[in-house]
């Protein structure tokens, strides 16, 4: 029986965990701070959690147009909704960290049943065979990296959990913050403006770059800061953040330009750090790359012979699904089972903002210069008969596809509940369908999925 030690308990150690145990492996998790990781517990579950609120506010206050009204409580029969609905910050938080205690509950439970041991404490390698916690030595076949990352923090800028926070402090907050001044436009720092604005923030968004999401589809950053400025929301481009510093009962950024911006809160997003100091890695043989991340190839081996690892101490696409896909890969691979390397021209992700931006594939950035031929098209949702009866202006769906073949590589989605539409596209990208296929499959009518098979035939004109 394979002996198996996993440092980590987020979705890269706990998939792979039941996994190996699915294999037959004897496996041991060792985990400091609590199963399902950051992305469970303070991360991915609760900032969507906290999203999904904001997501009601948006459709609330958009919902006069579609003739809603708002009668009762002192408000008229005419009251706009928008105006006569608050959020209870306190209440939404604490909905935030029962339902990531109880999803982290919930992993542990099936770990249990898996068979899985579970070490509470810190591990470092000794030698790429053995794990040491505290007093106890884990001698193992197989070892498996999945400690994740943490918030990187601006130097000098450190913050207090009150006024100066990161993504992993903002559930503490009893009240909605007035002015929250947002460093950072990734992924991250776009998400949070978009939420807490939903919610009745005075939000301002820090920008070091000429964009919001300089990462993602260009056309897609773009529809969504048009739709941050009709809402109110001031994004600050080309304006690098130099420090954060408290003020009394609110905080000031200082640019490098000179300029300072005033807020009653600020929250850091400037990115993240891998947890792989002091673990013995390096003298254990595993390399680290840039930034001190593990360097691992397509089926997670390190450079230390019978070491894995997996999720964002890899630093490779830093998604709670591709941790846990590198995870099973890893168990896998180490326990003689069929498998099949990382690819990552497959992944699907979103952004879950308002809309949302789901991408899978290949991407209109290397199109551009010049890394691919294929073909691209961009079908408005303006032209949906279903958004039209949601009331939804803003967003697409683009596709692309190689010339002559046909066969689908790429696709955005900008719309609500992107993170679903993006399914089908994934599903052709994955098994190489081409835009015939896809063109040929019915959708029902009215639905945005629609826009996905007539971008399709478009892109059969076109071939």
């Amino acid at each position: 029986m394979a002996r198996v030690v996993i440092i980590g308990g987020g979705p890269g150690g706990y998939e792979a965990a039941s996994a190996a145990a699915q294999l037959g492996a004897e496996v041991t998790v060792v985990d400091s701070g609590g199963i399902g990781g950051s992305g469970v517990l303070t991360d991915a579950v609760p900032s969507k959690t906290l999203i999904a609120t904001a997501e009601v506010m948006t459709e609330v206050e958009e919902a006069g147009e579609l003739g809603v009204r708002v009668t009762g409580d002192g408000a008229s029969d005419n009251a706009d909704p928008a105006n006569s609905v608050r959020v209870d910050l306190s209440v939404v938080n604490q909905r935030v960290k029962a339902l990531a205690t109880a999803q982290g509950q919930g992993i542990e439970r099936r770990l249990e049943r898996d068979k899985v041991r579970v070490i509470k404490g810190r591990g470092r390698l000794d030698g790429p065979e053995t794990v040491v916690v505290g007093n106890e030595r884990l001698d193992a076949d197989v070892v498996l990296i999945a400690t994740g990352a943490r918030p990187r923090i601006l130097k000098g800028s450190e913050p207090d959990g009150e006024r100066i926070l990161t993504w992993e402090q903002v559930y503490e907050l009893e009240e909605l913050p007035e002015r929250l001044i947002v460093v950072g436009s990734g992924v991250t720092g776009a998400e949070f403006a978009s939420g807490y604005d939903a919610l009745g923030s005075d939000v301002v968004l820090v920008s070091s770059r000429d964009r919001v999401l300089p990462g993602e589809d260009a056309d897609a950053a773009a529809v969504l800061e048009d739709v941050f400025k009709r809402r109110g929301l001031t994004v600050l481009g080309k304006s690098r953040a130099e420090s954060v510093r408290r003020q009394g009962d609110g905080v000031v950024v200082t640019l490098t330009d000179g300029r300072t911006v005033e807020g009653s809160h600020a929250l850091l997003a400037v990115g993240s750090l891998p947890n792989t100091n002091d673990m013995g890695l390096v003298e254990s043989g595993v390399s680290l790359g840039d930034g001190g991340f593990v360097t691992v190839d397509r089926v997670s081996r390190t450079t230390a012979r019978g070491v894995y690892a997996a999720g964002d101490c890899t630093g490779v696409l830093m998604l709670a699904s591709v941790a846990a896909m590198q995870g099973r890969i890893a168990m896998s691979h180490a326990l003689g089972d069929a498998v099949s390397p990382l690819d990552k021209s497959t992944v699907s992700s979103n952004v879950f903002t308002a809309p949302e931006i789901a991408t899978v594939g290949l991407t209109q950035a290397v199109v551009d210069a010049g890394g691919s031929t294929a073909m691209a098209v961009k079908v408005p949702l303006a032209d949906n008969a279903r958004a039209k009866m949601q009331g939804v202006r803003d967003g697409f769906v683009k596709l692309f596809c190689l010339p002559n073949t046909g066969i689908v590589v790429g696709g955005v989605v900008v719309a609500p509940r992107a993170s679903e539409l993006i399914h089908p596209i994934s599903l052709a990208v994955g098994t190489r369908l081409t835009v015939d296929q896809v063109a040929q499959s019915f959708t029902v009518y009215p639905s945005i999925t629609g826009s996905i098979a007539e971008a399709a035939r478009r892109l059969h004109l076109r071939s």
